[in-house]
């Protein structure tokens, strides 16, 4: 039992620096946004230029705009919930939560795949079955 409380401490360490870097790369798509920004409300434009823009453009600004915001926000809602899982892991509690998000991080190449294996390999032995279940924090916890 020991050992596993063990696993269980380093996995959930082991989450929340797979939080942070996935809310990382989620920032990657800011400059992309912000150019999308920049084309919906005509800041490619010259300061004399007729207010209307060309149809093209303004797709390809609601495009930039639109795509680059739902990568930052599925990429930060991955991050807390990655996070959250590692926090329910310390805790020994929402057995199937963490077992939902190991399964999806197996989805973020290389490390949370990695993760997502080690930690299904981990919550799928009995002996940590029981402790979520139990329900009583251990010692070590």
């Amino acid at each position: 039992m020991n050992q596993d409380v063990h696993q269980i401490k380093i996995l959930a360490i082991f989450h929340f620096v797979v939080a942070g870097v996935a809310g990382l790369f989620a920032c990657f798509p800011i400059f992309h946004l912000l150019m999308g920004i920049s084309m919906l409300t005509g800041g490619f434009f010259p300061p004399d230029a007729p207010s209307d823009m060309p149809f093209p453009f303004s797709l390809f600004g609601l495009m930039f705009t639109l795509i680059p915001a739902a990568m930052i926000f599925f990429g930060w809602a991955f991050a807390i919930s990655l996070a959250i899982s590692g926090y329910f892991l310390i805790k020994k509690q929402h057995y199937l939560f963490c077992m939902v998000m190991a399964g999806v991080s197996c989805v973020f190449t290389p490390f949370g795949t990695v993760l997502g294996v080690f930690t299904i390999i981990v919550l799928m032995r009995p002996s940590v079955k029981e402790l979520f279940n139990s329900g009583i924090p251990t010692a070590q916890s």
